[in-house]
């Protein structure tokens, strides 16, 4: 038994690092490497352009700290650690599911859809998850150590969407794995879901001024996100609001909304930010110092 599950975290090195490099090496419309630089400058040059907060330097506060956790949090992540052991952690599921005679989780089998119809049931699904989660993350005090990572930002940027916590990565996919498992989809690859996230994810952290009209009630722009980083809360939402990662509706329907105005000159970040690390090595170790009881 031991024997499979190392061949299991062997082979999920071996596959990851060779398509890691296979993105590198090989630029086409399908690979996620160079779409996240490319959609990252895109918006990057759209914020030297048309800044909406015009005071905010070019290469802001912790621009390059942020430019590093793009592609952790992206690929590097996931090169270290978590493939293999998301991969050990899907085959003990399965293991644990076998002792009962389980073989198959799907309940709801939408694989007979029209493929477009199932990137938009997933994405929406996820979406809804996702929410969920960050709802979470603002709840539970534990979740809320690591989730301090992400808002420790105090000049918004397109880079701020990846700023977080590696442990944050783990608790989404862990809460999110079950319910999405439990659908039978017909496709495999959800590339549009993913660049489409990633691009209105930038976008809502992104240093400009996006009017969305009557849309701000079904998507999360940057007005609206930049609210849910401020550094102070308001009375009527102590614990946070808009936590919609790209769908607003969540916020909506659920009374997590606060949208009083747009405020470019809303100061954002952490009420103790200056008690907080300014490094990765910093942020990374905080959060379990904060955890298990031990203070820095």
């Amino acid at each position: 038994m031991l024997e499979k599950y190392i061949q299991i975290i062997s082979g999920a090195y071996a596959g990851y690092w060779n398509y890691f490099i296979n993105e590198i090496l090989n630029p086409n419309w399908h690979n996620y490497f160079y779409w996240l630089l490319g959609v990252s400058l895109a918006i990057w040059f759209a914020e030297i352009l048309f800044p909406w907060r015009k005071n905010q330097p070019l290469i802001r506060q912790h621009f390059w700290l942020d430019a590093f956790y793009l592609i952790w949090a992206y690929f590097l992540f996931s090169l270290v650690v978590y493939n293999a052991l998301s991969m050990v952690g899907v085959q003990l599921f399965n293991d644990f599911l076998a002792l009962f005679g389980i073989t198959n989780i799907v309940s709801v089998n939408v694989q007979h859809l029209p493929a477009w119809v199932q990137l938009v049931l997933i994405f929406v699904l996820r979406d809804f998850m996702q929410w969920n989660i960050h709802r979470l993350l603002h709840h539970v005090n534990w979740m809320w150590e690591f989730h301090k990572v992400h808002h420790s930002t105090e000049e918004m940027g397109f880079g701020a969407l990846l700023r977080y916590h590696w442990m944050e990565n783990i608790i989404y996919r862990s809460l999110e794995y079950i319910p999405l498992a439990m659908i039978g989809f017909g496709i495999s690859d959800f590339f549009i879901v993913h660049i489409f996230t990633l691009v209105t994810g930038q976008l809502g952290h992104a240093n400009l001024k996006i009017s969305l009209g009557p849309l701000k009630y079904l998507f999360n722009g940057p007005q609206m996100h930049l609210l849910h980083h401020a550094k102070e809360m308001p009375k009527s939402h102590p614990m946070g609001f808009n936590y919609g990662i790209t769908l607003s509706i969540w916020d909506y329907l659920f009374n997590t909304n606060y949208y009083p105005k747009d405020d470019e000159n809303l100061l954002i970040g952490l009420p103790d930010s200056e008690n907080f690390p300014q490094d990765f090595i910093g942020q990374t170790i905080r959060p379990f110092q904060r955890v298990f009881g031990r203070k820095m």
